[in-house]
């Protein structure tokens, strides 16, 4: 699965205690993600995962977001980035040159299991799919379908990664995508994240 030579880059994200760590390797099928705001939530059967609680070793670490080909991790306000990237991305390296597990999961959670659903969410599917993940995960985050009330007309999405907490993520949830969802899904009427 994974190449024995690991690349390892970063990116900064719109929130500032966020920091995208992208690799040249697959580290979960595309449309997975996994978000952990503390170390226990590594070690539930559903997303167990040895490579979030290791990351929750660092101290400053206060949350680890894992999807298809990076890892976001949050910092703690008081620390710097400069200060700590370098150490990061060697344990990092380290960590899959070693060929240490990322998760240890039931297949049950791997597997895709949508239940049927109405015209009108598979088309909210689409529109968040096609046109509003890929900017998110550009800045280091993820967003999935959460919820659809037809008779308020409310779209309730899940923001992961740099996007909890993020200070503009409320004003891109409802400049950007609640104006896309109303105009592309005359249905929804408003978008709000689920949690947040």
């Amino acid at each position: 699965m994974l190449q024995s030579q690991i690349h390892i880059y970063t990116e900064s994200t719109p929130n500032p205690q966020s920091m995208k760590f992208v690799f040249n390797v697959e580290l979960l099928p595309d449309g997975m993600s996994f978000d952990y705001t503390q170390p226990a939530d590594g070690l539930t059967k559903e997303k167990n995962s040895p490579l979030a609680v290791a990351l929750f070793g660092f101290d400053f670490v206060k949350r680890v977001f894992i999807t298809s080909n990076f890892v976001t991790l949050t910092k703690a306000e008081h620390v710097l980035w400069e200060d700590e990237l370098f150490g990061i991305k060697q344990y990092l390296k380290k960590y899959f040159e070693e060929k240490r597990p990322i998760f240890s999961l039931p297949e049950s959670a791997i597997s895709d299991s949508d239940a049927e659903e109405s015209e009108v969410i598979a088309k909210i599917k689409e529109v968040l799919e096609q046109y509003v993940k890929p900017a998110v995960e550009s800045d280091g985050g993820a967003i999935s379908f959460y919820s659809f009330d037809e008779e308020s007309g409310q779209v309730k999405v899940l923001l992961q990664g740099s996007c909890s907490g993020c200070p503009s993520s409320t004003m891109t949830l409802k400049a950007g995508i609640e104006a896309l969802m109303t105009r592309m899904v005359p249905q929804v009427k408003e978008v709000v994240a689920e949690g947040v």
